[in-house]
């Protein structure tokens, strides 16, 4: 069985490499399972990778530049899901028997589906297409890896960013000399900052999705314990250090800003988003994958915010650290997919990797050393005034339930000013919330 087996995959391998490079028909329709949004109305007719922008533009694009151009005949055929419902989804597909042949998965929750055996592992079938792993950022091969095996082809970085409108911070007097804006640097100085911002525009001097299950407090109260030499979750995913003093430091400022007035606690995502754009707030909380689309609306002239800046999140506390997470690609596993919706699928993922610098334009860090040392990406608009996060970048460790952890933590952090918890109250809760999903992974 063993032998069978191998001859079986050096015989797709070689019939992959042969369909790549001598342009061999296999016809094959593959299914790619992914959120990002719908933008087919503007994109979905788009290859022209130069009038592509944003997460779901580029995404769209590279989807239809690989159905137009790639020499076996593939279709790649996209699903479309919410991202509030992915995971749910796809878990879903395994029972139904519709598995995707290509999704998008987030390192924090690979190993909830590695773990149970349901990807297709990638290190032979990447290395037999030309995928170079060496070329991956040790930290980006190390999120895609478990057990010794490669079981996704990690395609970024997205960190939280502080995304400025510079004219805003210029009338309430927060701008350096050489035009940087200027941030807080404890504490203390950003709620000053803040009373000062709002009282020389009448405007939030923060916008950030406070309503919905996004949790992007969440990630800043992370963000704040690690600034303060904390783990939130042990290296080895057993125990929590969310209920502690450096955790009350962190869940006190952030209810500081609500209680003050510096951020409006109505704001679902995309209202904080409009809102920044419309010019009602100083600074947007919100990730790297904003980057590109908030700079293309500045430059349209058609949105109240013009002049636009991205800065790294401020080091309030005695080390600089910011939460991270990673988008990678997965082939579900499927011991029914064909042979040929395998080689599609590859020459698929092989096509993806090769325009790696097209998904970096959002705004996200490319994870492949040959991108990030190029000229081409070292050009992209703003990527200086946000360099320092690639090293300042922390994520949670990998484990099982990560996700469930942070939907946990969301709702008990939200509670301080959707409901009026004391810090204290909330962090309880958050450390008992995460204990019991620990137990449950032990």
């Amino acid at each position: 069985m063993r032998k069978t087996k191998t001859i079986q995959r050096l015989a797709l391998a070689t019939a992959l490499m042969t369909s790549l490079w001598t342009g061999a028909v296999s016809a094959a329709e593959i299914s790619f399972f992914r959120f990002f949004g719908d933008c087919n109305t503007e994109f979905g007719n788009v290859t022209d990778m130069s009038k592509a922008y944003g997460e779901c533009g580029i995404i769209t694009a590279l989807t239809n530049k690989f159905n137009a151009e790639n020499k076996i005949g593939a279709k790649v055929v996209t699903q479309t899901v919410d991202w509030g419902a992915y995971y749910d989804l796809l878990t879903a597909t395994y029972s139904t028997g519709n598995v995707p042949d290509v999704a998008v998965m987030h390192a924090s929750v690979m190993p909830n589906f590695s773990g149970r055996d349901l990807l297709t592992p990638l290190s032979k079938p990447m290395a037999d297409i030309g995928i170079d792993t060496a070329d991956f950022a040790p930290a980006a091969l190390k999120n895609a890896s478990a057990n010794g095996e490669v079981y996704a082809l990690p395609y970024d970085l997205h960190a939280e960013l502080f995304h400025v409108n510079m004219d805003l911070m210029k009338q309430a007097g927060l701008v350096n000399a050489d035009g940087t804006p200027i941030l807080p640097k404890s504490p203390e100085e950003l709620i000053e900052h803040g009373k000062k911002f709002k009282e020389a525009t009448g405007k939030f001097y923060i916008s950030v999705e406070s309503q919905s299950s996004e949790g992007t407090m969440v990630r800043i109260f992370d963000s704040l314990v690690w600034q303060q030499g904390v783990d939130v979750i042990s290296a080895d995913g057993k125990t929590a250090s969310i209920n502690t003093p450096e955790g009350l430091n962190a869940a006190k400022l952030i209810s500081s800003i609500y209680s003050e007035g510096l951020a409006n606690p109505a704001l679902d995502y995309p209202g904080s988003e409009q809102a920044f754009l419309n010019g009602e707030a100083g600074i947007l909380i919100n990730g790297t994958w904003g980057v590109d689309n908030y700079d293309a609306q500045a430059k349209s002239g058609k949105v109240a915010l013009k002049n636009y800046r991205v800065a790294n999140v401020p080091q309030l506390f005695s080390k600089p650290a910011v939460w991270a997470d990673s988008h990678m690609w997965v082939m579900p596993k499927n011991d029914d997919r064909s042979a040929e919706k395998t080689e599609a699928a590859l020459a698929f993922i092989k096509f993806l990797n090769d325009n790696n610098f097209q998904w970096s334009r959002t705004g996200h860090l490319s994870v492949r050393q040959s991108v990030l040392g190029s000229e081409e990406f070292k050009a992209l608009p703003h990527r200086a005034e946000f360099a320092d996060t690639a090293n300042n970048a922390t994520s949670l460790p990998q484990i099982q339930n990560q996700r469930g952890i942070y939907n946990a933590m969301t709702t008990d952090l939200n509670a301080m000013w959707l409901a009026g918890a004391e810090p204290q109250a909330a962090l309880e809760a958050m450390q008992a919330g995460a204990e019991r999903i620990l137990r449950r992974n032990r």
